[in-house]
């Protein structure tokens, strides 16, 4: 969706640095801990052999143990130990043309600096890869759809020190990307595959309500609100980040994913302490949502799951 800066913002805006502590709204329950971060995503995928070539050919991601029968295939950057993305398969399942299931909208693939972002771009050029490609002002994105239909973002964070708000809104859109400054950021370096320091950025997803969404991923689980402003959407972050789960109704009246569609079976976040973690499952459940405690996954309103860890016990580590 193209939503420029002056859409959102108009052309009268004062906007003003976005140091720490001066934006977000807050939840109505204690926010989730600054040093939040995002585990692996498990995909459910029609054809593992297939997707797994395209996510080494085109991500650059390697495999970072062999698939067994029972086990899923965990791919991750070379030289890292956590995966960033588990492909998981099961019989009947078939790709969805995008937009068509509430769920994952994209997982977003955080590289380490812009210089990555743009060794990325020619090596999609190299082969022949499509992408879509945004300024989100607080970073630069490109947009994938892989081999089932399931989509993927691969951006670069700008400095925080040049990150700006509005009130208590940290300003983000989605402008066109100055596409031969990031190409020149890259220098004369090829793309290697995905470098070590790469790491889950965010999650965003297809949602029927974003008064129900807010109810469960802000005031039940303590995501603090960082963009309102956007169309059909919602960001919310932990520790002042920009965000670590977008939220949007730009899917309409679709349905949530059914058993033979190509999905985000689920997806982590990581908190520093299992007392993090109980505190947050006891909310959830005293919010009337549905939290399976013993695995410490919760369940969002439309069925996308959400699994709780700490570091070293995300799922597929």
């Amino acid at each position: 969706m193209s939503v420029t800066t002056a859409d959102i913002f108009g052309s009268n805006r004062a906007p003003q640095p976005a140091v720490p502590g001066s934006y977000g709204e807050a939840p109505s329950v204690a926010p989730l801990p600054d040093a939040l971060r995002l585990g692996p995503v498990r995909l459910l995928v029609s054809d593992l052999a297939r997707s797994q070539a395209w996510y080494e050919q085109v991500l650059g991601l390697v495999p970072l143990r062999p698939p067994a029968p029972s086990q899923v295939l965990a791919l991750g950057a070379a030289g890292d130990t956590e995966p960033l993305v588990l492909l998981d398969t099961a019989p009947g399942i078939t790709g969805i043309r995008p937009g068509s299931r509430l769920g994952l909208y994209h997982f977003a693939i955080l590289l380490p600096d812009r210089a990555s972002l743009g060794r990325f771009v020619r090596h999609l050029s190299t082969i022949g890869a499509r992408a879509g490609a945004s300024d989100h002002l607080v970073s630069e994105a490109l947009y994938l759809t892989d081999p089932d239909g399931l989509g993927i973002e691969v951006y670069a964070d700008r400095p925080r020190e040049t990150w700006q708000r509005l009130g208590r809104e940290l300003m983000m859109a989605t402008d066109p990307i100055d596409m031969p400054s990031v190409l020149a950021s890259a220098g004369n370096t090829t793309w290697q595959g995905m470098p070590i320091g790469t790491r889950m950025g965010h999650l965003h997803l297809h949602v029927g309500d974003l008064g129900k969404a807010r109810a469960f991923y802000a005031d039940a689980l303590g995501f603090t609100r960082m963009v309102w402003r956007y169309p059909g959407a919602l960001f919310l972050g932990a520790g002042g980040y920009h965000h670590h789960l977008g939220v949007n109704t730009w899917a309409g009246g679709a349905p949530s994913p059914g058993p033979n569609d190509a999905r985000l079976a689920e997806w982590n976040v990581v908190l520093p302490s299992d007392a993090d973690v109980d505190r947050v499952l006891t909310q959830v459940a005293q919010a009337g949502f549905v939290v399976d405690q013993p695995h410490r996954v919760l369940t969002d309103p439309w069925g996308s799951a959400l699994r709780l860890a700490t570091d070293g016990a995300a799922a597929g580590v």
